[in-house]
């Protein structure tokens, strides 16, 4: 068994504990739903937010769907000049035996426009 990433990105409408907690839990779910790991699989994640949010760890959002014992890290994302606002990424490990080409990563709401290259 191997460790592989996924990759996936939502955004918000404001910097509110509730909305940025319902956009992360609605990402994890999507992207455990469509690679079908459980979350006995995932070795750890990491999130990282866009310097306007800083009301909540999207990490909390992890814990509330069951990710209690998996290790969680949240950073802030770099400040580049006119990048996407209101962003939450994440970075899941997991363990697997699919291959790379099978991983399904997953960008929702205005974070479609960081991947246009993949169909999400």
């Amino acid at each position: 068994m191997q460790v592989r990433g996924i990759r996936g990105a939502t955004t918000v409408k404001e910097d509110l504990p509730e909305e940025i907690m319902q956009a992360t839990r609605e990402l994890l779910e999507i992207i455990q739903a469509q690679n079908a790991f459980r979350t006995e699989e995932v070795a750890s994640v990491l999130f990282t937010v866009t310097s306007d949010i800083k009301s909540v760890f999207p990490a909390a959002a992890a814990r509330t769907i069951g990710w209690d014992q998996v290790p969680l890290l949240c950073f802030q994302e770099i400040e580049v000049p006119n990048a996407l606002p209101l962003c939450v990424r994440v970075l899941v490990h997991v363990n697997t035996e699919k291959e790379q080409n099978e991983i399904k990563h997953v960008y929702l709401k205005e974070a479609k426009s960081l991947r246009r290259d993949l169909k999400c």
